[in-house]
């Protein structure tokens, strides 16, 4: 078995490298090295797409869950859900109670606020989801279109509901 790989620690890791190579000042290098991982990625992605084409989309939908296979596909276009179905994906995975509030795909900008069952602390710790990784990490796993994550506060909870009625009739009165 090969060793494990976290997709957003490898994106990373990538741009690590690229802002070392530009902190030489060395543009040619810079620039073979951009264009050394664009041709990766194109082959890489091009591997992937006759994968896909072979095998068929059935296959695949046992692997849709695994944020590496999914963050393969969605980075290569290939991931055959829905935006809105894999950011719903993310946050199952994640497991933070979240009321997803909108996505506007225009400026890749999810909207959140805590859920209503969640204790309200605030703090992000949420009962499910990988300890330490951030619920964007797992977002650009399953949905590399969200760019940025918008935190509401937790909705105020709803008054209690007061019942104001006729006394019942006291036992002395009763016949």
């Amino acid at each position: 078995m090969s060793a494990v790989i976290d997709g957003p620690e490898a994106g990373r890791r990538v741009e690590e490298v690229l802002d070392r190579l530009a902190a030489t000042g060395d543009r040619a290098a810079c620039a073979a090295a951009e264009e050394l991982v664009r041709v990766l990625m194109d082959f890489y992605g091009a591997g992937l797409a006759r994968i896909v084409e072979k095998v068929g989309q059935g296959p695949l939908e046992v692997v849709y869950g695994d944020e590496l296979v999914a963050s393969l596909l969605s980075l290569h276009g290939l991931h055959p859900e829905d935006v809105h179905t894999r950011i719903a994906r993310a946050l199952a995975a994640h497991g933070e109670p979240v009321e997803l509030l909108g996505f506007d795909a225009g400026t890749g900008v999810l909207r959140l606020r805590p859920a209503a069952a969640s204790t309200g602390c605030g703090c992000g710790s949420g009962s499910g989801g990988d300890a330490g990784r951030t619920l964007e990490d797992t977002l650009a796993c399953f949905a590399p279109e969200v760019t940025s994550v918008e935190r509401e506060p937790a909705a105020a909870p709803a008054p209690a509901l007061l019942q104001i009625g006729t006394r019942p009739p006291s036992p002395a009165r009763v016949p």
